[in-house]
């Protein structure tokens, strides 16, 4: 759509597109799309089922019509492909990610953007005077729906690494900040020699998987990634390295040397900048990086830096069929 218009409108599309995401924030908060889950309904039905009032619920559909989100024929609205994203009960589902949107601290942060542009300091702590996780910490609800977020993202990653990476070598994993273990399950699933652990802070940590079968081989463990980690064959860290500073990375990471089997690997799982095809999402990715905890996304080239600081040797890296790659690092 967006690529039919001309240079100006182009711009000015971008410009204004919080609208877009505040829209989409408020269908995701109202389940707008969950209560069309099964079949058409009347603006009247829909304004009833979610609390919302009728005329200005009108309003913000058409704009999600618009923008392809809902279709409209004969005053009754369904979900598109793209509203289907929408749901509760999709696989990945994108719901709780436009829920986040409705933190209103969120949102100053990314509006505090050209502070951390000319000081380098994270927008967000700068802003509000606490750091990101202490501010969820303070707010339950955005939390729980940050962690659904996270693990509604994990979904189609976790299997994509399950399925790229052999953990023949291995006998045992540990999910290092793996909060509900959505990626320990999918390795564990797709590898049925493997006893797996995850491992993250007590107030995240998955106690059980979700599928039975896997009990047997599933334990949980709380701790600081910062302090010292069961000792494993494998170590997974997906999407944790970009939350944080080169020098929290490199605590994060001698952790993983020091607590390392021999012969084991430190498996990260991250966006990798300038990746063919990936590198808009990849560099919008690194500016909510610099936003929000703090941290960055990185080039191949920084993080073997890393890993060689902190004593491990970068040995691959593996693209998955997702926006993720998986760097393999064992001791130096």
């Amino acid at each position: 759509m967006i690529a039919a218009m001309d240079n100006g409108e182009r711009l000015q599309a971008m410009v204004t597109g919080y609208r877009v995401s505040a829209a989409l924030s408020v269908a995701a908060e109202l389940g707008l799309s969950d209560e069309l889950t099964a079949g058409p309904r009347t603006l009247g039905e829909l304004a009833g089922a979610v609390g919302a009032d009728e005329e200005t619920l009108g309003r913000l559909l058409r704009a999600l019509v618009a923008a392809g989100v809902y279709d409209e024929a004969d005053g009754n609205y369904q979900n598109t492909p793209l509203g289907e994203g929408l749901r509760s009960d999709v696989p990945g589902s994108l719901r709780p990610l436009a829920r986040t949107l409705q933190d209103p601290a969120l949102w100053a942060a990314w509006g505090h953007l050209e502070h951390s542009v000319r000081t380098g300091e994270t927008a967000f702590e700068a802003l509000h005077g606490v750091d990101v996780w202490t501010h969820r910490q303070r707010l339950p609800q955005q939390n729980l729906i940050f962690n659904d977020t996270m693990a509604a993202l994990s979904s189609d990653i976790a299997q994509a690494v399950a399925t790229t990476y052999d953990f023949g070598r291995s006998h045992d994993v540990v999910d290092v900040g793996g909060g509900r273990g959505v990626l320990l399950e999918a390795v564990l699933t797709e590898h049925d020699h493997l006893a797996g652990t995850v491992f993250d802070l007590a107030h995240v940590v998955a106690e059980a998987p979700k599928s039975a079968a896997l009990r047997e081989r599933w334990s949980a463990v709380a701790g600081s990634f910062f302090e010292e980690l069961p000792p494993a064959d494998a170590y997974l860290l997906k999407s944790i390295l970009h939350d944080w500073s080169d020098d929290r990375c490199l605590d994060i990471l001698r952790t993983c040397a020091a607590s390392l089997n021999p012969g084991g690997v430190v498996l990260v799982v991250e966006v990798v900048l300038d990746r063919p095809g990936r590198e808009l999402g990849a560099a919008f990715s690194d500016l909510n990086m610099l936003v929000l905890p703090g941290g960055r996304e990185r080039t191949e080239q920084q993080f073997a830096g890393l890993f060689a600081a902190a004593g491990l040797r970068l040995i691959r890296v593996l693209d998955t069929t997702t926006r993720m790659s998986i760097l393999e690092a064992t001791k130096a």
